[in-house]
């Protein structure tokens, strides 16, 4: 992911802004990682949820994180830029020109349309900027918010309830998208 992002971009259009988190959104990022609702729908491995330390998941965010293939930037609505949630790139595949793409938000920022916006913008970037040509994601089959995310951001459903490893003792099935 390095080389894809040699520079971590931020980006913005009129209700919201992707940048890299800074020290100051511990707090709401640690309330948000433990909310239970939020996590719900979520794999067991991701970034955020790998050391109990939120101090110690900040300072990795840029370093560890990017370095092992995973791009997070924080998810901030204008115009007092609080907090909201995460967006997320990876599974860069340079040979492919194929990238994966989730986001995840803080329960007070659900159903306002943050996350369509979010995952609009980076896919954006990626297509425009970074000639990337696929883009895929991954939601349970549950989680029918995720899954309204990405139809309105413009994803097709590819594969319906295909057994994925999210962490827990079973593969869950996953429905599978494109853009």
């Amino acid at each position: 992911m390095t080389e894809l992002f040699r520079e971590l971009p931020r980006l913005e259009d009129d209700r919201i802004v992707l940048r890299p988190l800074s020290a100051g959104d511990a707090p709401a990022l640690d309330r948000m990682r433990q909310d239970r609702l939020v996590a719900r729908y979520l794999p067991t491995f991701l970034y955020e949820n790998r050391y109990p330390d939120i101090h110690r998941v900040m300072d990795g965010l840029y370093t560890e994180c990017l370095a092992e293939g995973s791009l997070i930037l924080g998810v901030y609505e204008k115009p007092d830029l609080a907090f909201c949630g995460l967006a997320e790139l990876y599974g860069y595949r340079k040979e492919l020109r194929k990238i994966s793409i989730g986001c995840r938000l803080a329960r007070e920022a659900w159903g306002r349309g943050l996350a369509v916006r979010a995952v609009r913008l980076l896919a954006a970037h990626v297509t425009e900027e970074k000639q990337i040509e696929i883009i895929t994601s991954s939601t349970l089959v549950p989680n029918k918010a995720s899954a309204r995310v990405l139809e309105k951001a413009g994803f097709t459903l590819v594969a319906a309830g295909a057994d994925e490893d999210w962490g827990f003792p079973k593969p869950l099935p996953t429905n599978k998208w494109i853009l």
